[in-house]
């Protein structure tokens, strides 16, 4: 037995479908009443219709880490120095956690570190949308060099990698 389609199942539908034209000759199908209960005006970007995933900043001071990089990290050829984990906390206390953790592994040398934030209950939990923000701040400029989605070993879309800069000498 199929399910009912949602709303924002409909809308997409409805929206995809007003794009398509008949062939020549054939007359296009009317619309249900159904069809029309939730029809979707033509000018709504598909960016409101889709769910959102977050995007690591890329226009916001902070770069994917480089792909060899990303790799060496991923299969530990380049050590992991520290893990911090955001679960359970509220997004004031997990920010300043997590400054304090990237300070305190910039000041120790570390040169990546492991960022779990979780999921959230429907794969868009708010630390995970706002830790790659919080991560792009002027502030934190000095520390990061970049940021990336975690392998799936170590927490694939619930994890970031966040590489660090080199501590200058002297």
């Amino acid at each position: 037995m199929k399910r009912p389609l949602r709303p924002e199942e409909l809308k997409v539908w409805h929206l995809v479908a007003g794009t398509v034209h008949p062939l020549p000759g054939r007359a296009a199908p009317k619309p249900s009443a159904e069809a029309k209960a939730t029809e979707v005006p033509a000018r709504v970007p598909i960016s409101q219709l889709a769910p959102k995933r977050p995007v690591l900043p890329k226009g916001e001071g902070r770069d994917p880490i480089e792909p060899r990089r990303k790799h060496r990290i991923a299969r530990e050829r380049e050590p992991i120095g520290a893990r911090l984990d955001l679960h359970g906390l509220d997004q004031d206390r997990a920010r300043s956690v997590l400054e304090g953790f990237l300070g305190r592994a910039w000041d120790e040398g570390y040169r990546a570190v492991l960022v779990i934030t979780g999921k959230g209950v429907q794969g868009d939990g708010i630390l995970r949308r706002r830790t790659p923000e919080w991560l792009a701040a002027p502030h934190l400029a000095h520390i990061v060099a970049g940021i990336s989605e975690a392998a799936r070993h170590h927490g694939g879309e619930g994890a970031l990698y966040v590489a660090l800069k080199r501590k200058p000498r002297g």
